[in-house]
C-alpha cells in the first residue's frame, strides 16, 4: 500500500451500515453472493483492494449467481427507464439510428434464445455498431465459451460501477 490514509469515498463506503452497504453493492450488481463477498471482506485500504475483491468473488460466482447478476442488466439498447446508470452505460446506442436499434433489438432476441439471458457487454465507451458486431461475433460461441465472456465482461462492469461507488465526492 502506498498511501497512509483511504480515500474518503472508499472510507465512505467501508463505514456503511451493513443494509446500505448491501444496497448500494446491489446497485453495481445483482448477486448476492458477490455482495455478500464483498461486505464479508470490508474494510478495504484501497480501490484495488476493492476491485481485486470483486474480481475474486466474480471468479467464484456459480451459474445461479451468474445469472441472478445478469438479470439485472436491461438489453444493450433498451436501459430500465429512469437509471440513470444503465443509460450512461448504453450511450453509445443512444444515437444510433433507426435501423440500427431494430437490428440490435432482433439480434438481442436471437441472443437470448440461444443462451438464455441478455446480451451482457461492458458497453461504456463502445458505439451501437461495436456493441452490435460483437452479439454478431458472440452469438456463435458455445453456451460454455459464452458463460466466461459473460463472467468477463460483468467484472469489467462491476469495476466501473465500484469506482463510482467509491469515487472522492
Amino acid at each position: 500500500m502506498t498511501s497512509t490514509s483511504t480515500p474518503p469515498g472508499l472510507a465512505r463506503f467501508n463505514t456503511l451500515e451493513e443494509h446500505a452497504a448491501h444496497a448500494a453493492l446491489h446497485e453495481a450488481c445483482a448477486s448476492m453472493a458477490w455482495a455478500k463477498r464483498l461486505l464479508a471482506t470490508r474494510p478495504y485500504a484501497t480501490a484495488e483492494d476493492l476491485y481485486a475483491a470483486s474480481d475474486a468473488a466474480m471468479a467464484e460466482l456459480t451459474a445461479a449467481d451468474l445469472d441472478e447478476a445478469m438479470a439485472g442488466h436491461p438489453p444493450i439498447g433498451r436501459p430500465k427507464p429512469g437509471d440513470p446508470t444503465s443509460a450512461r452505460e448504453q450511450r453509445g446506442m443512444a444515437g444510433a439510428s433507426d435501423a440500427l436499434k431494430a437490428e440490435m433489438l432482433e439480434l438481442n432476441l436471437a441472443y437470448q434464445e440461444r443462451f438464455g439471458h441478455v446480451f451482457l457487454i461492458c458497453a461504456t465507451g463502445r458505439t451501437g455498431e461495436q456493441m452490435r458486431d460483437a452479439v454478431r461475433e458472440r452469438i456463435g460461441n458455445t453456451p460454455e465459451r459464452e458463460r466466461e465472456i459473460v463472467r468477463t465482461e460483468l467484472g469489467k462492469i462491476n469495476r466501473i460501477r465500484l469506482a463510482g461507488l467509491v469515487e472522492d465526492d
